[in-house]
């Protein structure tokens, strides 16, 4: 790949596929490879699919750090800085926006917000039968699957998912070590491994240092950064398992009810962008703009820190066998814990009446087998929502 630094192309291009990409992660990725590898030329089909194995290997959403690795090989960090702008800048403005929109409507009572919860129902329920053929393909995956699922209700913490997901490493490891690992590609990069030693480092010690300040002062901004920084180094499995962590770290605090997140989870399915700036979404509606760029940037930082500092390494890491075994663990309990969710918040929070479910079951329908745009059934669910308010109440 030939090595320039125009960084204006790149804020181009990503603000592009910011525009455009809808569907959601996987479909993202499809995006990616027309316009960055069919397209632009920028990478050939191995380099990319290099790229997106690393990226579903580390916490975060994937589909944003493909964008930021590429803008990182293409630009450098300023490449990498402005691939992630382009991307995400559409979705965090426009759920702002949704946002104000509720706190100043201070109600629930319209119809299509309620279409906007209901619809979650279905896009999570689509996202785990796309994800379970894939990650659960054998039977010892899918018990990992089902027991993570089963703690995840009976644990419902933030820690009791991180102790799931490291335990799911291990079965993982246990049972797949002696798989042979493909041969990754070498990657080329602007900086090298002090620049990647830095970057951990950095993550590290926000992930330590952040709580602690956090304990002892009180301040609206540190509590944000601490919420979505912790989340965003976590999550594995992309923007859909981000639902439940946040859920539990904004909703029993008070910050905001269970009905105001699930709308939000909603609206975030109507506008491209990838799912994590659903942190703009709950960072305005808990202390402002200002709280909303601090929530986006915490929950978007983690991944700036892990693709920097893991590139320079990731050709030695990749050939592990015993790294992708453990992974095929972690994988199956993304899938568990994802389950778990379409209960509670997601089912919980949006089915009322059996109307509801109706409305549920036909959005299902029209992404699992008419292979309808997501965003089409979000405002298709929407209006339907509208309609049983004026009809049921």
């Amino acid at each position: 790949m030939k090595k320039q630094n125009n960084a204006l192309e790149i804020l181009r291009t990503s603000l592009l596929l910011g525009l455009t990409s809808f569907g959601g992660p996987a479909a993202h990725i499809g995006y990616f490879r027309d316009e960055y590898v069919k397209k632009k030329k920028w990478l050939d089909d191995k380099m990319y699919a290099d790229i997106v194995a690393l990226c579903q290997f580390l916490p975060g959403p994937a589909s944003s750090q493909v964008g930021i690795a590429i803008g990182l090989m293409r630009g450098g960090l300023l490449g990498g800085i402005f691939s992630w702008i382009g991307f995400t800048l559409p979705s965090v403005l426009l759920l702002m926006a949704f946002a104000w929109l509720i706190s100043s409507t201070a109600t629930f009572d319209i119809g299509w917000i309620k279409g906007l919860k209901i619809v979650a129902v279905a896009v999570v329920a689509h996202a785990l039968v796309g994800m379970s053929k894939s990650l659960t393909p054998d039977l010892p995956r899918i018990t990992v699957a089902l027991v993570a699922a089963v703690l995840t209700l009976l644990i419902p913490t933030a820690v009791g998912q991180i102790a799931i997901i490291v335990g799911a490493g291990f079965i993982g490891y246990a049972i797949y070590r002696k798989e042979k690992a493909p041969k990754p590609e070498s990657i080329d990069l602007s900086f090298g491994k002090r620049t990647g030693v830095a970057a951990w480092t950095i993550f590290l010690l926000l992930l330590i240092i952040v709580p602690a300040i956090r304990s002892f002062i009180e301040n609206t901004f540190i509590a944000i950064f601490d919420i979505f920084y912790r989340v965003g180094s976590i999550v594995f499995g992309g923007g859909h398992v981000v639902l439940p962590m946040l859920e539990r770290e904004v909703v029993p605090a008070g910050w905001m009810d269970a009905e105001t997140f699930i709308a939000g989870y909603g609206a975030a399915q109507a506008v491209p962008g990838p799912l994590f700036t659903l942190s703009g979404y709950l960072g305005q509606l808990m202390n402002g703009p200002s709280g909303a760029a601090v929530a986006v940037i915490a929950m978007f930082l983690p991944s700036f820190l892990l693709v920097i500092g893991t590139l320079p390494f990731w050709s030695a890491i990749r050939s592990k066998p015993g790294i992708q075994a453990a992974l095929k663990g972690v994988n199956a309990a993304v899938v568990g814990i994802l389950l778990a969710a379409l209960y509670d918040p997601v089912f919980t929070s949006s089915i009322g009446h059996p109307a509801d479910f109706g409305i549920a079951i036909i959005a299902f329908g029209l992404l699992m087998y008419y292979k309808m745009a997501p965003w089409l059934v979000v405002f298709i669910t929407a209006a339907l929502g509208a309609l049983s308010h004026l009809l049921i109440g």
